[in-house]
């Protein structure tokens, strides 16, 4: 029993819990579409539900592939395969009961929520084997992820969803994986040679100039799709008043991923850096009042205009 038990334990570590924060992006299309109706957010809720098992599925397979490698890093040393807490054969089998009963809920709830499934089981198994190795792929395929995560809500539920929205998703994905590749390069204290081949490929002066590029655009295309009817973009032109926390948002979090700033607030010591975007939305205090003020305003102005 205590194997059992035990085994169980390291599978749920395994399986990055905190990393399904992330799949609550199923849940913006129902929400910018301004939905009340229960059985579209049931719908959403079974994607979310297809998403944490598929993504968790891809962890522990992405473990199994950089289980060497993960010793080297200091941080990573300690997950359960790398560590040797955790059999690669019984992970192997866990992941693939993970991705079977995804898939399965998957064509349950609507066949363009499976193919969207199997687009993004099909890059996320190309970028561990291959594309993390490959500069501009890698970080296509960490922003197609949260982009997926979103087509998945709407097609799901049978929404139509703006293409100006997808596309700041797309790129407010892409931003955070530039902020993730730039806090890998900036912590001096890992040889990222062997840990992250890909940052062979980057500098900072270009991961900046993508960064600049990025995090305009995003704001822009957000702005247009909030500009309302008129443009293709939201239900309403009220949705104008939730673009300066889309612009706090962005400022704060480059202010985290700042090397100084993240050592006076986390004293060398914590995990809360732009590497770990998971972290920042768990534990900053301040991108989540930024992000709860966005919600309840976007809330507000949709039972208004409702």
């Amino acid at each position: 029993m205590h194997l059992i038990f035990s085994i169980s334990n390291q599978l749920l570590k395994a399986s990055r819990p905190r990393h399904w924060t992330k799949n609550l992006l199923v849940f913006a299309a129902p929400l910018f579409s301004f939905q009340l109706e229960l059985l579209i957010w049931l719908k959403s809720l079974q994607s979310l539900v297809c998403f944490c098992l598929l993504s968790s599925a891809i962890y522990i397979f992405n473990d199994i592939i950089d289980a060497h490698s993960d010793r080297l890093h200091p941080i990573k040393k300690y997950r359960p395969i790398a560590a040797k807490l955790l059999s690669p054969q019984i992970a192997s089998i866990f992941s693939f009961i993970l991705i079977i009963i995804s898939l399965y809920l998957g064509y349950y709830v609507s066949n363009s929520l499976l193919l969207i499934l199997l687009i993004y089981l099909s890059i996320q198994i190309s970028y561990c084997l291959k594309l993390k190795d490959e500069p501009l792929f890698d970080l296509i395929c960490i922003a197609s992820g949260f982009l997926l995560r979103a087509i998945a809500g709407g097609v799901s539920s049978d929404l139509i969803i703006s293409p100006w929205f997808l596309l700041s998703i797309g790129l407010l994905a892409l931003f955070l994986a530039l902020e993730k590749r730039k806090a890998e390069m900036r912590n001096i204290n890992i040889n990222y040679s062997t840990t992250r081949k890909v940052l062979k490929r980057y500098s900072l002066p270009l991961l900046l100039r993508f960064e600049s590029l990025v995090a305009t655009s995003s704001f822009v295309t957000y702005s247009l799709w909030a500009a309302g009817p008129a443009l293709q973009g939201a239900k309403t032109s009220w949705m104008l008043l939730t673009v300066p926390f889309v612009l706090i948002g962005i400022f704060q979090y480059q202010l985290l991923s700042d090397p100084d700033e993240a050592n006076r607030r986390n004293n060398g010591t914590s995990v809360r850096t732009a590497e770990n975007p998971e972290e920042i939305l768990l534990k900053d205090k301040g991108i989540r009042l930024t992000i709860i003020i966005w919600l309840i305003s976007t809330i507000f102005i949709g039972l208004i205009t409702t």
